[in-house]
């Protein structure tokens, strides 16, 4: 069996963390500051996520929207899951994306087919 590549990351790549969750820049970003909030714990589906699970990645998305403004001045952001095949999820360990968007760039999310 493989290894999930988010529960192997090292910690030096975290640009926050807290009790549940940690947050860190993607590897194939969409846009400049493109993020990925993911929980400590591995569970496949962001609908098996607990309240308080929930709660951390909900923090975190308003830190990280700080640090993006701060560092990036986008005009915008797409937050989101992907959740299964069928919708583009291609890592099985479920996680948010926080997309900065910024006027006149491509608009779209990427997708994998």
């Amino acid at each position: 069996m493989n290894e999930c590549v988010f529960c192997t990351l090292p910690e030096g790549v975290n640009l926050v963390e807290n009790e549940l969750a940690r947050a860190f820049y993607d590897k194939y970003p969409v846009s400049e500051g493109h993020v990925l909030i993911v929980p400590k714990k591995h569970a496949s589906s962001f609908f098996d996520a607990t309240a308080k699970e929930m709660a951390c990645v909900g923090e975190l998305l308003t830190k990280v929207k700080e640090l993006l403004d701060e560092r990036f001045h986008p005009d915008g952001y797409n937050v989101g899951a992907n959740v299964g095949t069928a919708a583009g999820q291609t890592v099985f360990h479920w996680h948010i994306h926080v997309i900065p968007r910024y006027n006149g760039d491509a608009g779209t999310v990427r997708w994998h087919t």
